[in-house]
């Protein structure tokens, strides 16, 4: 898998159910959380740019594992609040080049052990949205984005929103299966930008 760290969310659901439906998993204990984390910390070992750091959880992630995806309104509100504080904002525009947000978007290359540290890395938005409507193969674990701009237009507080959102989903939804690119430093702040401007700039294909 891409990215370690989200392994443990899924592992320490999938030990705890058969159920079909995420909504139905029963809430891990923390001793069964525990046990999860640790047979992961014993049978990973680091390799190249792939610490064993991939397999800590956050207050985030463990919150979230406790509460199945599901946690009661007064335990998430904060840690959605600590974590949009968290989200460094760049002044001025927030759109960058469309061009650049496409590709971004539709590669899914980076973070693997065998890469070397500082290769760019991709968005990988292709695997859980629709990203043009012209697009016939995709993932749906996310909505579809076709038309994202034309709907919604591309006014500062539309472009704060959608940077914050792909910066750190958690702000916005603290159990979001939606990865933290900005705040896991797979994607740059100019990257963040170049998403920006593919989901809301009126040339992108996105919104023809």
């Amino acid at each position: 898998m891409r990215r370690l760290l989200l392994l443990p969310a899924v592992v320490a659901v999938a030990a705890c159910t058969t159920a079909p439906s995420v909504s139905e998993h029963p809430k891990p204990s923390p001793r069964e959380l525990e046990e999860v984390t640790a047979v992961l910390k014993r049978d990973f070992r680091a390799r190249g740019q792939a610490t064993m750091d991939r397999v800590e959880l956050d207050e985030v992630q463990r919150l979230c594992n406790l509460h199945a995806d599901n946690p009661p309104a007064e335990l998430a509100r904060p840690i959605e609040e600590t974590q949009l504080k968290a989200i460094p904002f760049p002044a001025g525009s927030m759109m960058g080049d469309w061009k650049n947000g496409e590709k971004i978007a539709q590669s899914g290359r980076g973070a693997m052990w065998s890469d070397k540290p500082g290769v760019q890395e991709g968005g990988s938005c292709y695997n859980c949205h629709q990203i043009s409507p012209k697009e016939t193969a995709f993932g749906t674990i996310g909505p579809s984005l076709a038309g994202y701009g034309k709907t919604r237009g591309n006014r500062p507080e539309i472009q704060r929103y959608v940077y914050g959102k792909i910066y750190n989903s958690k702000a916005y939804n603290a159990c979001s299966q939606m990865p933290r690119l900005g705040h896991s430093k797979t994607l740059n702040e100019q990257q963040i930008k170049d998403l920006v401007a593919l989901l809301l700039d009126p040339a992108s294909p996105v919104n023809q």
